[in-house]
């Protein structure tokens, strides 16, 4: 069994992730993103988006979704893959949560502004690379 603590070492360090979403072909779309906004372990991620984007129809529609995380140095590469599902959340208690002042560079409207939304991932299983090696694992 990993050790969660090597996992959230490697998240931690990312300064972006990854992350998928299934579109209306069956075929995986990734994005980059600001790192998480927020997360409980490494069961429970939060990010903020906007309502209307691409991405939020692609997870209403099919919530399968997959995270990245990865930190590479000069000569060494360390990599977090993590499935799961995908919630749009557009409560304004989700929103308030974790919210920036300066998200008004992306959303006009501020905290209340329609086009944000909080995306919330939970993982189920995973897999880690470090060293040439890498290993599946479950979360629970």
């Amino acid at each position: 069994m990993l050790d969660t603590k090597v996992i959230s070492v490697v998240i931690d360090k990312a300064s972006n992730a990854l992350i998928s979403s299934i579109d209306k072909e069956g075929f995986p779309n990734t994005k980059a993103m600001l790192a998480p906004r927020k997360r409980e372990g490494i069961k429970v991620f939060y990010f903020t988006t906007n309502t209307s984007s691409q991405r939020v129809k692609q997870y209403q529609d099919n919530p399968k979704a997959c995270l990245y995380f990865y930190n590479k140095l000069m000569y060494s590469y360390k990599g977090v893959m993590l499935k799961g599902t995908m919630e749009v959340l557009q409560d304004q208690e989700s929103k308030n949560s974790i919210w920036k002042p300066t998200d008004t560079m992306f959303y006009k409207g501020g905290v209340t502004d329609p086009d944000y939304c909080v995306l919330k991932f939970t993982a189920t299983k995973g897999r880690y690379y470090c060293n040439f090696k890498s290993g599946d694992f479950t979360i629970e």
